[in-house]
Protein backbone atom coordinates (compact mmCIF):
# COMPACT_ATOMS: atom_id res chain seq x y z
CA UNK A 1 0.00 0.00 0.00
CA UNK A 2 1.37 3.38 -1.02
CA UNK A 3 1.81 6.01 1.65
CA UNK A 4 0.36 9.51 1.52
CA UNK A 5 1.72 12.31 3.66
CA UNK A 6 0.96 16.02 3.63
CA UNK A 7 3.18 17.69 6.21
CA UNK A 8 3.22 21.41 6.88
CA UNK A 9 5.16 22.45 9.96
CA UNK A 10 4.89 26.19 10.61
CA UNK A 11 7.06 26.94 12.55
CA UNK A 12 9.54 24.33 13.72
CA UNK A 13 10.12 24.67 17.46
CA UNK A 14 13.30 24.70 19.53
CA UNK A 15 15.30 26.65 16.97
CA UNK A 16 16.09 30.35 16.78
CA UNK A 17 13.59 31.96 14.43
CA UNK A 18 11.08 30.97 11.77
CA UNK A 19 11.52 27.85 9.66
CA UNK A 20 8.92 25.68 7.92
CA UNK A 21 9.02 22.07 6.77
CA UNK A 22 6.72 21.16 3.87
CA UNK A 23 6.55 17.58 2.58
CA UNK A 24 3.97 16.09 0.22
CA UNK A 25 4.02 12.36 -0.55
CA UNK A 26 1.31 10.93 -2.82
CA UNK A 27 1.01 7.23 -3.64
CA UNK A 28 4.55 6.67 -2.39
CA UNK A 29 5.99 9.40 -4.62
CA UNK A 30 7.69 12.47 -3.18
CA UNK A 31 6.03 15.45 -4.83
CA UNK A 32 7.33 18.29 -2.68
CA UNK A 33 10.04 18.61 -0.05
CA UNK A 34 11.06 22.07 1.11
CA UNK A 35 12.94 23.70 3.94
CA UNK A 36 11.40 27.16 3.97
CA UNK A 37 12.72 30.29 5.67
CA UNK A 38 10.04 33.03 5.80
CA UNK A 39 11.97 35.51 8.01
CA UNK A 40 11.91 39.16 6.98
CA UNK A 41 15.30 40.67 6.03
CA UNK A 42 16.98 42.62 8.84
CA UNK A 43 19.28 44.88 6.79
CA UNK A 44 22.26 45.00 9.16
CA UNK A 45 24.63 45.42 6.22
CA UNK A 46 22.75 48.57 5.18
CA UNK A 47 22.48 49.71 8.79
CA UNK A 48 26.24 50.04 9.26
CA UNK A 49 26.85 52.06 6.09
CA UNK A 50 27.70 55.60 7.14
CA UNK A 51 28.72 54.50 10.63
CA UNK A 52 32.21 55.15 12.00
CA UNK A 53 34.84 52.43 12.38
CA UNK A 54 34.68 52.34 16.18
CA UNK A 55 30.97 51.51 16.49
CA UNK A 56 30.40 48.82 13.86
CA UNK A 57 31.12 45.95 16.24
CA UNK A 58 28.52 47.23 18.70
CA UNK A 59 25.89 47.29 15.93
CA UNK A 60 26.69 43.96 14.32
CA UNK A 61 26.80 42.10 17.64
CA UNK A 62 23.01 42.62 17.62
CA UNK A 63 22.69 40.32 14.62
CA UNK A 64 22.53 37.46 17.11
CA UNK A 65 22.20 37.34 20.88
CA UNK A 66 23.60 33.81 21.03
CA UNK A 67 26.61 34.55 18.81
CA UNK A 68 27.15 38.19 19.78
CA UNK A 69 30.76 37.57 20.87
CA UNK A 70 31.58 35.97 17.52
CA UNK A 71 29.94 38.79 15.57
CA UNK A 72 31.83 41.32 17.67
CA UNK A 73 35.15 39.60 17.01
CA UNK A 74 34.56 39.08 13.28
CA UNK A 75 33.64 42.76 13.05
CA UNK A 76 36.69 43.87 15.03
CA UNK A 77 39.00 41.69 12.93
CA UNK A 78 37.59 43.20 9.71
CA UNK A 79 38.12 46.73 11.02
CA UNK A 80 41.59 45.90 12.31
CA UNK A 81 42.52 44.33 8.97
CA UNK A 82 41.40 47.49 7.19
CA UNK A 83 43.50 49.90 9.25
CA UNK A 84 46.42 47.65 10.13
CA UNK A 85 45.64 47.61 13.84
CA UNK A 86 47.68 45.12 15.83
CA UNK A 87 46.32 43.19 18.81
CA UNK A 88 48.62 42.06 21.62
CA UNK A 89 49.22 38.39 22.38
CA UNK A 90 47.56 38.86 25.76
CA UNK A 91 44.42 40.31 24.21
CA UNK A 92 44.24 37.57 21.59
CA UNK A 93 44.25 35.01 24.41
CA UNK A 94 41.45 36.89 26.15
CA UNK A 95 39.50 36.99 22.88
CA UNK A 96 39.93 33.24 22.50
CA UNK A 97 38.66 32.82 26.06
CA UNK A 98 35.61 34.90 25.13
CA UNK A 99 34.95 32.65 22.11
CA UNK A 100 35.13 29.59 24.35
CA UNK A 101 32.60 31.20 26.68
CA UNK A 102 30.26 31.64 23.71
CA UNK A 103 30.85 28.07 22.52
CA UNK A 104 30.01 26.74 25.97
CA UNK A 105 26.96 29.00 26.32
CA UNK A 106 25.51 28.00 22.97
CA UNK A 107 26.35 24.29 22.89
CA UNK A 108 25.09 23.70 26.44
CA UNK A 109 21.90 25.61 25.66
CA UNK A 110 21.33 23.64 22.46
CA UNK A 111 22.06 20.19 23.85
CA UNK A 112 20.44 20.68 27.24
CA UNK A 113 17.35 22.69 26.35
CA UNK A 114 16.65 21.90 22.70
CA UNK A 115 18.03 18.42 21.89
CA UNK A 116 17.51 16.47 25.13
CA UNK A 117 13.70 16.78 24.89
CA UNK A 118 13.82 14.91 21.55
CA UNK A 119 16.02 12.18 22.98
CA UNK A 120 13.80 11.81 26.05
CA UNK A 121 10.49 11.90 24.16
CA UNK A 122 9.03 15.16 25.45
CA UNK A 123 8.06 18.42 23.78
CA UNK A 124 10.30 20.79 25.72
CA UNK A 125 12.74 21.02 28.60
CA UNK A 126 9.93 21.95 31.04
CA UNK A 127 8.72 18.37 31.67
CA UNK A 128 12.34 17.31 32.24
CA UNK A 129 12.54 19.71 35.17
CA UNK A 130 10.03 17.41 36.90
CA UNK A 131 11.23 14.01 35.70
CA UNK A 132 15.00 14.69 35.68
CA UNK A 133 15.56 17.63 38.04
CA UNK A 134 19.16 16.72 38.89
CA UNK A 135 20.24 16.63 35.24
CA UNK A 136 18.38 19.85 34.41
CA UNK A 137 20.07 21.60 37.35
CA UNK A 138 23.45 20.47 36.04
CA UNK A 139 22.68 21.88 32.58
CA UNK A 140 21.50 25.16 34.09
CA UNK A 141 24.62 25.31 36.26
CA UNK A 142 26.95 24.78 33.30
CA UNK A 143 25.07 27.40 31.32
CA UNK A 144 25.42 29.80 34.24
CA UNK A 145 29.18 29.19 34.40
CA UNK A 146 29.52 29.94 30.68
CA UNK A 147 27.55 33.15 31.18
CA UNK A 148 29.87 34.12 34.03
CA UNK A 149 32.87 33.57 31.74
CA UNK A 150 31.35 36.00 29.26
CA UNK A 151 30.55 38.48 32.03
CA UNK A 152 34.15 38.42 33.21
CA UNK A 153 35.88 38.79 29.85
CA UNK A 154 33.32 40.78 27.86
CA UNK A 155 31.63 42.88 30.55
CA UNK A 156 28.26 41.18 30.31
CA UNK A 157 26.58 37.97 29.21
CA UNK A 158 25.71 39.07 25.68
CA UNK A 159 26.64 41.98 23.39
CA UNK A 160 30.19 42.58 24.69
CA UNK A 161 31.09 46.00 26.07
CA UNK A 162 34.82 45.56 26.69
CA UNK A 163 35.92 44.30 23.27
CA UNK A 164 37.04 47.17 21.02
CA UNK A 165 39.35 47.67 18.02
CA UNK A 166 42.90 46.94 19.13
CA UNK A 167 42.15 45.66 22.60
CA UNK A 168 39.89 45.95 25.62
CA UNK A 169 38.46 48.76 27.70
CA UNK A 170 38.96 46.57 30.78
CA UNK A 171 40.54 43.19 31.40
CA UNK A 172 39.87 40.70 34.21
CA UNK A 173 42.04 40.89 37.31
CA UNK A 174 44.32 37.93 38.01
CA UNK A 175 42.33 36.88 41.06
CA UNK A 176 39.17 36.87 38.94
CA UNK A 177 40.85 34.59 36.41
CA UNK A 178 41.96 32.29 39.23
CA UNK A 179 38.38 32.02 40.49
CA UNK A 180 37.16 31.27 36.98
CA UNK A 181 39.81 28.57 36.59
CA UNK A 182 38.74 26.95 39.86
CA UNK A 183 35.10 27.02 38.75
CA UNK A 184 35.99 25.41 35.42
CA UNK A 185 38.02 22.66 37.06
CA UNK A 186 35.14 22.03 39.44
CA UNK A 187 32.69 21.71 36.54
CA UNK A 188 34.29 18.59 35.03
CA UNK A 189 32.10 16.10 36.90
CA UNK A 190 28.99 17.91 35.66
CA UNK A 191 30.25 17.91 32.08
CA UNK A 192 31.00 14.20 32.38
CA UNK A 193 27.49 13.57 33.73
CA UNK A 194 25.93 15.32 30.73
CA UNK A 195 28.14 13.31 28.35
CA UNK A 196 27.13 10.03 29.98
CA UNK A 197 23.44 10.98 29.88
CA UNK A 198 23.58 11.81 26.18
CA UNK A 199 25.51 8.60 25.54
CA UNK A 200 22.71 6.52 27.08
CA UNK A 201 20.26 8.26 24.73
CA UNK A 202 22.41 8.50 21.61
CA UNK A 203 20.81 5.41 20.08
CA UNK A 204 17.77 7.59 19.40
CA UNK A 205 19.73 9.72 16.93
CA UNK A 206 18.74 8.62 13.41
CA UNK A 207 21.34 6.67 11.46
CA UNK A 208 21.32 8.76 8.29
CA UNK A 209 24.19 9.76 6.05
CA UNK A 210 24.52 11.83 2.91
CA UNK A 211 27.98 12.63 1.67
CA UNK A 212 28.69 16.35 1.56
CA UNK A 213 31.49 18.90 1.82
CA UNK A 214 32.55 20.32 5.18
CA UNK A 215 34.11 23.78 5.50
CA UNK A 216 35.79 25.26 8.59
CA UNK A 217 38.67 27.45 9.64
CA UNK A 218 41.92 25.51 9.99
CA UNK A 219 45.24 26.33 11.59
CA UNK A 220 48.50 24.43 11.94
CA UNK A 221 48.80 25.74 15.50
CA UNK A 222 45.49 24.81 17.14
CA UNK A 223 41.87 23.76 16.82
CA UNK A 224 40.82 26.86 14.90
CA UNK A 225 38.12 29.08 16.34
CA UNK A 226 39.60 32.58 16.50
CA UNK A 227 41.90 32.52 13.49
CA UNK A 228 42.97 30.42 10.53
CA UNK A 229 42.49 29.80 6.84
CA UNK A 230 39.43 28.39 5.11
CA UNK A 231 39.61 24.61 4.97
CA UNK A 232 37.49 22.11 3.05
CA UNK A 233 37.20 18.33 3.10
CA UNK A 234 36.88 18.45 -0.71
CA UNK A 235 39.43 21.02 -1.89
CA UNK A 236 42.61 22.79 -0.91
CA UNK A 237 42.44 25.59 1.63
CA UNK A 238 42.38 29.30 0.96
CA UNK A 239 42.91 32.61 2.71
CA UNK A 240 39.96 34.24 4.43
CA UNK A 241 40.19 37.03 1.85
CA UNK A 242 38.99 34.48 -0.74
CA UNK A 243 35.79 33.68 1.18
CA UNK A 244 33.48 34.68 -1.70
CA UNK A 245 34.89 31.78 -3.73
CA UNK A 246 33.76 29.45 -0.94
CA UNK A 247 30.29 30.83 -0.26
CA UNK A 248 28.75 31.59 -3.68
CA UNK A 249 25.43 32.78 -2.30
CA UNK A 250 22.27 32.44 -4.35
CA UNK A 251 18.52 32.84 -3.94
CA UNK A 252 15.79 30.17 -3.95
CA UNK A 253 12.03 30.84 -4.22
CA UNK A 254 11.00 29.30 -0.88
CA UNK A 255 13.46 31.21 1.28
CA UNK A 256 14.14 34.80 2.25
CA UNK A 257 17.60 33.64 3.36
CA UNK A 258 20.34 33.09 0.82
CA UNK A 259 21.77 29.64 0.13
CA UNK A 260 25.44 28.86 -0.50
CA UNK A 261 27.52 26.26 -2.33
CA UNK A 262 31.15 25.53 -3.14
CA UNK A 263 32.56 22.30 -4.60
CA UNK A 264 29.16 20.57 -4.53
CA UNK A 265 25.55 21.68 -4.49
CA UNK A 266 25.82 22.29 -0.75
CA UNK A 267 28.22 22.16 2.18
CA UNK A 268 28.02 22.08 5.96
CA UNK A 269 29.61 24.33 8.57
CA UNK A 270 29.51 24.08 12.36
CA UNK A 271 30.74 21.74 15.07
CA UNK A 272 30.66 18.61 12.89
CA UNK A 273 32.56 20.39 10.12
CA UNK A 274 35.19 21.55 12.60
CA UNK A 275 35.58 18.10 14.14
CA UNK A 276 35.78 16.51 10.69
CA UNK A 277 38.42 18.98 9.54
CA UNK A 278 40.42 19.55 12.74
CA UNK A 279 39.95 16.36 14.76
CA UNK A 280 43.67 15.84 15.38
CA UNK A 281 43.90 19.15 17.24
CA UNK A 282 41.20 18.40 19.79
CA UNK A 283 42.39 18.12 23.39
CA UNK A 284 42.64 14.64 24.88
CA UNK A 285 39.44 14.59 26.92
CA UNK A 286 37.53 15.91 23.91
CA UNK A 287 38.93 13.07 21.79
CA UNK A 288 37.93 10.62 24.52
CA UNK A 289 34.34 11.83 24.30
CA UNK A 290 34.42 11.56 20.50
CA UNK A 291 35.66 7.98 20.82
CA UNK A 292 32.87 7.19 23.30
CA UNK A 293 30.35 8.07 20.58
CA UNK A 294 32.36 6.55 17.69
CA UNK A 295 32.70 10.00 16.17
CA UNK A 296 35.68 10.18 13.83
CA UNK A 297 36.36 12.03 10.58
CA UNK A 298 34.85 12.12 8.13
CA UNK A 299 31.36 11.64 9.57
CA UNK A 300 28.49 12.43 7.18
CA UNK A 301 25.58 11.97 9.58
CA UNK A 302 24.20 15.48 10.26
CA UNK A 303 22.52 14.28 13.47
CA UNK A 304 26.03 13.74 14.85
CA UNK A 305 26.47 17.51 14.89
CA UNK A 306 24.86 17.25 18.32
CA UNK A 307 27.66 14.95 19.45
CA UNK A 308 30.28 17.17 17.84
CA UNK A 309 28.92 20.02 19.96
CA UNK A 310 29.38 17.88 23.06
CA UNK A 311 32.96 17.17 22.00
CA UNK A 312 33.53 20.90 21.58
CA UNK A 313 32.12 21.61 25.04
CA UNK A 314 34.90 19.44 26.44
CA UNK A 315 37.50 21.00 24.14
CA UNK A 316 36.48 24.56 25.08
CA UNK A 317 36.54 23.58 28.75
CA UNK A 318 40.08 22.18 28.42
CA UNK A 319 41.39 25.02 26.29
CA UNK A 320 39.92 27.68 28.57
CA UNK A 321 41.84 26.29 31.53
CA UNK A 322 45.02 26.27 29.44
CA UNK A 323 44.53 29.86 28.30
CA UNK A 324 43.94 31.03 31.86
CA UNK A 325 47.12 29.25 32.96
CA UNK A 326 49.07 31.07 30.24
CA UNK A 327 47.59 34.43 31.23
CA UNK A 328 48.30 33.86 34.92
CA UNK A 329 51.89 32.88 34.16
CA UNK A 330 52.46 36.14 32.27
CA UNK A 331 54.33 38.46 34.62
CA UNK A 332 53.36 41.42 32.43
CA UNK A 333 49.63 40.64 32.56
CA UNK A 334 47.80 43.90 33.15
CA UNK A 335 50.92 46.01 32.70
CA UNK A 336 50.69 46.42 28.92
CA UNK A 337 47.84 48.87 29.13
CA UNK A 338 44.47 48.39 27.50
CA UNK A 339 45.46 49.21 23.91
CA UNK A 340 42.50 51.56 23.56
CA UNK A 341 42.51 53.37 20.22
CA UNK A 342 40.73 56.71 20.50
CA UNK A 343 41.46 58.35 17.14
CA UNK A 344 40.77 57.24 13.60
CA UNK A 345 43.72 55.06 12.55
CA UNK A 346 45.59 56.55 9.59
CA UNK A 347 48.33 54.13 8.52
CA UNK A 348 47.90 55.46 4.96
CA UNK A 349 44.79 53.32 4.51
CA UNK A 350 42.27 55.14 2.30
CA UNK A 351 39.05 53.66 0.87
CA UNK A 352 40.26 50.26 1.94
CA UNK A 353 38.62 46.97 2.76
CA UNK A 354 39.09 44.46 5.55
CA UNK A 355 37.75 40.95 6.10
CA UNK A 356 37.42 39.13 9.40
CA UNK A 357 36.41 35.54 10.10
CA UNK A 358 35.89 33.49 13.24
CA UNK A 359 34.19 30.22 14.08
CA UNK A 360 30.98 30.74 16.02
CA UNK A 361 29.01 27.79 17.45
CA UNK A 362 27.09 27.25 14.20
CA UNK A 363 30.03 27.60 11.83
CA UNK A 364 32.38 29.97 10.07
CA UNK A 365 31.32 33.63 10.13
CA UNK A 366 32.57 36.34 7.75
CA UNK A 367 32.44 40.13 8.09
CA UNK A 368 33.67 42.26 5.18
CA UNK A 369 33.85 46.09 5.41
CA UNK A 370 34.98 48.92 3.16
CA UNK A 371 35.82 52.28 4.76
CA UNK A 372 36.43 55.76 3.34
CA UNK A 373 39.33 58.06 4.20
CA UNK A 374 37.49 59.38 7.27
CA UNK A 375 36.84 55.96 8.77
CA UNK A 376 33.18 55.69 7.80
CA UNK A 377 31.81 52.43 6.41
CA UNK A 378 30.76 52.58 2.76
CA UNK A 379 29.96 48.89 2.21
CA UNK A 380 29.44 45.78 4.31
CA UNK A 381 28.85 42.08 3.76
CA UNK A 382 28.16 39.53 6.49
CA UNK A 383 27.79 35.83 5.71
CA UNK A 384 26.19 33.91 8.55
CA UNK A 385 26.81 30.18 9.22
CA UNK A 386 23.15 29.18 9.02
CA UNK A 387 22.89 30.72 5.55
CA UNK A 388 25.74 28.44 4.52
CA UNK A 389 23.85 25.43 5.93
CA UNK A 390 20.42 26.03 4.38
CA UNK A 391 21.18 24.21 1.12
CA UNK A 392 22.60 21.26 3.04
CA UNK A 393 19.45 21.04 5.17
CA UNK A 394 17.34 21.08 2.00
CA UNK A 395 19.33 18.31 0.30
CA UNK A 396 19.42 16.24 3.50
CA UNK A 397 15.62 16.40 3.65
CA UNK A 398 15.32 15.37 0.00
CA UNK A 399 17.54 12.35 0.65
CA UNK A 400 15.98 11.45 4.00
CA UNK A 401 12.26 11.55 3.22
CA UNK A 402 12.30 8.64 0.71
CA UNK A 403 14.04 6.53 3.37
CA UNK A 404 11.36 7.17 6.00
CA UNK A 405 8.16 7.72 4.00
CA UNK A 406 6.92 4.26 5.06
CA UNK A 407 6.63 5.51 8.64
CA UNK A 408 3.69 7.26 10.28
CA UNK A 409 3.29 10.96 9.61
CA UNK A 410 4.11 12.02 13.16
CA UNK A 411 7.30 9.92 13.10
CA UNK A 412 8.38 11.55 9.85
CA UNK A 413 7.70 14.97 11.33
CA UNK A 414 9.80 14.28 14.40
CA UNK A 415 12.69 12.90 12.33
CA UNK A 416 12.68 15.98 10.08
CA UNK A 417 12.42 18.37 13.01
CA UNK A 418 15.34 16.62 14.68
CA UNK A 419 17.31 16.99 11.45
CA UNK A 420 16.80 20.75 11.38
CA UNK A 421 17.48 21.06 15.11
CA UNK A 422 20.71 19.07 14.68
CA UNK A 423 22.06 21.96 12.61
CA UNK A 424 21.21 24.30 15.50
CA UNK A 425 20.06 26.93 12.99
CA UNK A 426 20.07 30.55 14.05
CA UNK A 427 17.37 31.75 11.68
CA UNK A 428 16.82 34.82 13.83
CA UNK A 429 16.70 35.53 17.55
CA UNK A 430 13.13 34.51 18.35
CA UNK A 431 11.23 31.36 19.27
CA UNK A 432 7.78 30.22 18.17
CA UNK A 433 5.27 27.53 18.96
CA UNK A 434 4.63 24.66 16.60
CA UNK A 435 1.61 24.68 14.33
CA UNK A 436 0.95 21.63 12.14
CA UNK A 437 -1.69 21.44 9.43
CA UNK A 438 -2.72 18.07 7.98
CA UNK A 439 -4.53 17.54 4.70
CA UNK A 440 -5.99 14.05 4.51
Amino acid sequence: MHQNHDINIHYITRVEGHGNIVVNVKDGRLEKCEWQVPEAPRFFEAMVVGQKWDVLHHITSRICGICSIGHTLASLKATEATFGINVSERDIKLRKLALHAENLQSHILHLGYLVLPDLMGVGSVIPLAETNPAEVKIVVGLHKLANQMSDLVCGRTTHPQRLIPGGFTKIPAKDELKKLRDALVGAWNDIETVAKLIHTLSGKLPNFTRETEFIALTSKDEYALYDGEIGSTDTKGAKVSQYLEYTNEYIVPQSTAKYAKHARESFMVGALARVNKNYSQLHKKAKDVATLFDLAPVCHNPYMNNIAQLVEIVHSWEDSIGLIDELLADNLYGAEGLNVITNTPTHQHTNTRGIGAVEVPRGILYHDYTYDENGFCTKANCIIPTNQNHANIQLDMEALVPQIMHKKTDEIELTLEMLVRAYDPCISCSTHFLKIEFKE
